[in-house]
C-alpha cells in the first residue's frame, strides 16, 4: 500500500534505479502493512524520514527517502566514520590558531582554545556531545586539512553507496550545494555504529572537557559538557546517534535504539518545528518496534562496498548463507570427505578432485580386499574361516561385500563404483 502525502518532490536519483529499491525512489510515504500491523503515527510533519532494521537492513517505512536536503550537523556522522579510525584516542595535539580560523559565523562550538594540547578522545567528545565545529576543524587539520577531509568524506559516501550526498564542509555548516538524504544519513549511522569508539562517543551523555589555563594557578581548567541529543537517556534503549540544526536545514536527527534484541535506525529531516524532530523520531521508533514482522520491507539499506573481507580472499560465509551450515558440518573432516566446492565455498575439494578422491578410495578398498582374499586362499585347509569382511565404500548407502574368489567381487565393486560416481556429480544450480 502506498500512502500519498503532498505534492511530488524532485529526487536526486533516477526513479528507475534508486539505491535500496524502487519504492524508495518514489515520493511520499511508502509502507506495506500486513495483517495486524499498527498504523503509522498520525502526525508526521518531517519532509523526509525513514525507519529501518539495523541488523537486516530492511526499510520498514519511509517518506521521500532520497530527497536531497541540507543535513546540518548530522553530516558529522560521515565525518566521524571517515576520520575517527585514523587516530589513537590517547594522541595529543596542540591546536594552532590557523585551525580555528575558518569557522562559519554562528557555528556551534565546544570551546577549543588555540595553543593548547587536546587528546583526540576529548576532541571527539566535543564533536558528538556539543556538535563542536571547532573540534571538527582541528581533527580535519590533523587529517591533512579541510579540503582533503572533504574529499575523503565524499569518497567514503561513494563507498557506502550514499549517492544523494554532496560534501562541501566537514561539519555540516550550511554551504551552497551541501545536501544529503534520510536514506544516506541512515547509512552513515549504520556504518558508524560498527566502530566501538563511534558507538561509545555517541552514547555518552556528559563529560569533562579541557578548558584554558587558570590565570592564578597556571593549571589547566575543565568544564562539563552535555549531549544535545534530547532523546538520549529519555527514550528507552536509545544508543545515539546525532542531531543537527541550522537556519537553512531546520532540524535533523538520526537515532538508533535497541529493544528485545532488535536495533532500529530512524532519520527525520525538516519537520514543521525544531522540537518536533525528537517527538517524530520517538514515534517512528515506537511504531517500528511494534510493526516488526508485521510489515513487508519497502526497501533495503545497501552494504558498504569498502568493508574489509575476511582473511582468505572471498571471506567467510555470512549468517544465513547455506554455505555456513555446510562449513560447520564439514569441520574436522578430511578434504575428500567434505562437500564438493560449487560456488566458491572453501569447505571441500573441487568436483573433479573430489570424484577422483572417491575413485581412489574405492580402488584402495578393492586392493585391500583382494590381498586379504589371497592370504586366506594360501592358508592351510584345516584353518578355521571367519566371517567374510564387510567394507564401507565412502559415500555409499550400504556396505559392499567382497567375496574370496575375486571375480564376482570385482564386478560388483565396478558396478558400485559407477553408481557412486553418477551420484556424486555436482548438480547445476538455477
Amino acid at each position: 500500500m502506498v500512502l500519498a502525502a503532498g505534492a511530488p518532490v524532485a529526487l536526486a536519483q533516477d526513479a528507475a534505479s534508486p539505491v535500496g529499491g524502487e519504492r524508495l525512489g518514489r515520493p511520499a510515504v511508502q509502507v506495506a502493512p500486513l495483517a495486524g500491523a499498527p498504523a503509522l503515527p498520525a502526525e508526521l510533519s518531517g519532509r523526509a524520514w525513514l525507519v529501518a532494521d539495523a541488523g537486516t537492513g530492511e526499510v520498514l517505512a519511509a517518506r521521500n527517502a532520497h530527497e536531497p536536503l541540507p543535513p546540518a550537523s548530522t553530516l558529522k556522522m560521515l565525518f566521524a566514520d571517515t576520520v575517527l579510525p585514523k587516530f589513537d584516542r590517547s594522541t595529543e595535539h596542540r591546536v594552532a590558531p590557523a585551525e580555528l580560523a575558518e569557522l562559519g559565523v554562528g557555528s556551534s562550538l565546544v570551546g577549543v582554545k588555540e595553543n593548547l594540547p587536546y587528546r583526540v578522545e576529548d576532541l571527539w567528545r566535543g564533536v558528538f556531545l556539543s556538535s563542536g565545529n571547532d573540534a571538527v576543524h582541528v581533527l580535519a587539520h590533523m587529517n591533512g586539512g579541510v579540503q582533503q577531509t572533504v574529499g575523503e568524506m565524499q569518497a567514503r559516501a561513494r563507498s557506502l553507496q550514499a549517492r544523494d550526498t554532496r560534501v562541501v564542509s566537514p561539519d555540516g555548516y550550511d554551504m551552497d550545494g551541501q545536501v544529503s538524504s534520510a536514506y544516506d544519513l541512515t547509512l552513515f549511522a549504520r556504518a558508524g555504529l560498527r566502530n566501538a569508539d563511534f558507538r561509545s562517543y555517541c552514547a555518552t551523555r556528559t563529560a569533562r572537557f579541557p578548558g584554558g589555563l587558570d590565570k592564578t594557578t597556571g593549571q589547566r581548567t575543565a568544564f562539563d559538557i552535555a549531549n544535545t541529543d534530547r532523546l538520549l537517556g529519555k527514550y528507552p534503549g536509545l544508543i545515539g546517534v546525532k542531531n543537527g540544526y541550522t537556519t537553512n536545514a531546520g532540524a535533523t536527527f538520526t537515532g538508533a535504539a535497541e529493544r528485545g534484541g532488535r536495533t532500529l535506525l530512524v532519520t527525520v529531516m525538516h519537520p514543521e518545528a525544531q522540537g518536533k524532530v525528537y517527538d517524530e523520531a520517538a514515534a517512528l521508533l515506537d511504531w517500528g518496534f511494534a510493526a516488526a514482522g508485521k510489515v513487508q520491507p519497502v526497501g533495503q539499506l545497501v552494504e558498504d562496498l569498502g568493508a574489509p573481507q575476511a582473511a582468505g580472499g572471498s571471506g567467510a560465509p555470512a549468517l544465513g548463507d547455506p554455505r555456513a551450515a555446510a562449513a560447520d558440518a564439514d569441520a574436522g573432516l578430511p578434504p575428500w570427505s567434505r562437500s564438493p566446492v560449487l560456488d566458491g565455498a572453501d569447505s571441500g575439494l573441487a568436483p573433479a578432485l573430489w570424484t577422483g578422491a572417491v575413485l581412489a578410495t574405492a580402488l584402495a578398498v578393492w586392493g585391500t580386499a583382494r590381498t586379504a582374499a589371497r592370504r586366506r586362499a594360501a592358508a592351510p585347509a584345516t584353518a578355521p574361516r571367519g566371517p567374510e569382511p564387510l567394507d564401507d565404500v565412502a559415500g555409499a548407502t550400504g556396505a559392499t561385500r567382497i567375496g574370496a574368489t575375486g571375480v564376482g567381487g570385482r564386478r560388483r565393486l565396478a558396478r558400485r563404483t559407477r553408481a557412486l560416481l553418477r551420484g556424486t556429480r555436482p548438480r547445476r544450480r538455477a
